[in-house]
């Protein structure tokens, strides 16, 4: 075993390859870890920001589709709203015209059965003065009670049949009356004058007067029937 005495100075022999030592090259070695380090970091900073833009891009894509969805979803809220309005709108006034048309087809209608009936009412009463010779005489005395002087003498113009049948059976009831027999009356009514009053009961003008109080104006005979 080697045991020599290294405090004392080292002879050259022993001294196999020496290198001069330089303090700079230390401060080299640290110089490009340091800057091997910040390189790192900015390469590190890099990246997170890369990351964070990314995100940030992505966050923006996002909120932009669900903005760009809520603006079509409103937009077609509002259109289905605007249709909806205007769908109903236009039921409302079709269903406002066909109120109408029902309305006028339900006048129609009544119009037609109101004329029908009259026109039945007609016939009837037409049948009734043909078999009951009596039938003036209701009319005549509801006639003389329009009169406004009772004691002056009265004329009654009647039809030729209704003044025959007046004369065979009441004579003796209206004998203070002047009967006169008159083609131009109609069977079943009469004309009655006193003292300068004239009731008008002919047939033409009672149908009349009762056809107005329905709201119709229909003649009594038309033109090609027989008054």
């Amino acid at each position: 075993m080697n045991t020599r005495n290294y405090s004392r100075l080292v002879p050259g022999e022993e001294i196999d390859a020496v290198r001069q030592w330089r303090f700079d090259d230390v401060d080299l070695r640290g110089h490009r870890l340091l800057e091997q380090a910040r390189s790192e970091q900015q390469s590190a900073d890099l990246a997170r920001d890369q990351v964070v833009r990314q995100e940030a891009f992505a966050q923006g894509v996002t909120q932009g589709e669900l903005q760009a969805q809520a603006r079509v979803q409103q937009q077609m809220a509002e259109f289905t709203a605007q249709q909806g309005q205007a769908a109903g709108a236009q039921l409302a006034q079709l269903l406002a015209a066909a109120q109408l048309r029902l309305t006028e087809a339900e006048q129609t209608i009544a119009q037609g059965v109101l004329e029908l009936a009259c026109e039945l009412a007609r016939n009837l009463l037409r049948r009734e003065l043909a078999l009951d010779p009596q039938a003036i005489k209701p009319v005549l005395l509801e006639a003389l009670g329009l009169l406004l002087v009772d004691a002056a003498p009265t004329v009654v113009r009647l039809n030729p049949l209704d003044h025959a049948a007046l004369e065979a059976g009441a004579a003796a009831e209206f004998a203070q009356l002047s009967l006169l027999s008159d083609p131009a009356i109609e069977r079943g009514g009469c004309l009655v004058e006193s003292a300068g009053s004239v009731v008008d009961a002919r047939l033409q003008q009672r149908w009349r007067r009762a056809l107005a109080n329905l709201g119709l104006e229909l003649p009594w005979s038309s033109d090609h029937e027989p008054a």
